[in-house]
């Protein structure tokens, strides 16, 4: 049934995952013998085991804080560039907005503070920094629990890969050859297409440099996105134009060359210098999506000034 299967599914994949972490951090608190914010992991052993997180500065403080900041940014950024195949099924404006308010910044703050006296917790019982709830779970007494924090974390996982890696390219596909392909057929082309590359995924150590490098990838796009809908169209789109073929979005000959060279111009500062040289600080990569923001639109909106910020004319 196509997104009212995804709906479902999110509606009791998220509260399920929301209970078995409250139960963790309450069986990890009691077990520990209570908490305290005067309880933390010593220094040493958070930088040990942070060290390859890709986060820069001491734990802790501000830098830290602000680049575990921009990293949650880019995390979503994915979601920014198709938003719409969520937002569309909204019934209003007031929906969407109230869902966003709860779902982002309300549930990501206490989500994190949940997280963190888990951690806190579980390391005053068994000695370690467990970063992963799987982790945690390995060390349950109780078989039973073990497997219940399992298939949780295996419905959270799944909720998360389905929202952000399988509706998009989903519609994606569904989009290039709809005369062939559905909504469904493009899932499965998605998800073999994923198993095809698992093996190559960098899970071992560099699954978050990884990430963080795709996030820099789409700033430019998103900023080349936002420039050309606020900045040059003011808001306003020919609907109909996006369906025909020889609408002003056929740009030349189909290729939008000012896009183009503005997004490439800026994934090169935002996600292939840090990423690949050593050219830029190390910083810059952790706030790569914003420099790619920036950096693509406005390039985009000179590109888009110098020619006339009127659309293109149609193309015979």
């Amino acid at each position: 049934n196509g997104m009212e299967t995804v709906r479902k599914f999110q509606d009791w994949a998220g509260p399920a995952v929301w209970v078995m972490m409250l139960l963790l951090a309450i069986y990890l608190v009691v077990k520990a013998g209570g908490f305290s914010f005067s309880h933390t992991i010593p220094m040493d052993v958070l930088l040990e085991k942070t060290k390859n997180a890709g986060v820069p500065g001491v734990p802790g403080s501000f830098a830290a804080l602000g680049a575990v900041a921009a990293i949650w940014v880019t995390y979503f950024s994915a979601l920014y560039l198709n938003f719409c195949d969520f937002s569309r099924y909204c019934p209003s404006e007031r929906s969407l907005k109230v869902g966003n308010l709860w779902g982002l910044p309300v549930n990501l703050i206490l989500f994190s503070l949940v997280a963190g006296v888990t951690t806190i917790a579980a390391f005053n019982v068994y000695g370690e920094v467990l970063l992963h709830p799987d982790q945690i779970s390995a060390k349950f007494d109780s078989w039973f629990l073990a497997l219940l924090a399992a298939l949780t974390f295996a419905v959270a996982t799944l909720g998360i890969n389905v929202v952000a890696n399988f509706v998009s390219p989903a519609f994606d596909f569904a989009n290039v050859f709809p005369k062939h392909i559905d909504f469904k057929k493009g899932g499965y082309i998605a998800a073999l297409i994923a198993l095809a590359l698992y093996p190559f995924a960098p899970w071992e150590g560099g699954a978050a440099h990884f990430v963080n490098m795709i996030g820099n990838t789409m700033g430019p796009i998103f900023g080349v996105m936002m420039v050309d809908y606020y900045l040059i169209r003011k808001g306003r789109v020919d609907v109909e134009a996006l369906y025909r073929e020889d609408g002003e979005f056929r740009f030349e000959n189909g290729w939008h060359v000012n896009a183009l060279i503005a997004a490439g111009i800026g994934i090169v500062f935002s996600s292939i210098l840090p990423g690949l040289t050593s050219v830029m600080p190390a910083w810059w990569g952790v706030y790569g999506w914003f420099f790619g923001v920036a950096i693509a639109g406005a390039i985009y909106y000179a590109l888009r000034s110098f020619k006339s910020a009127r659309p293109y004319p149609a193309q015979p």
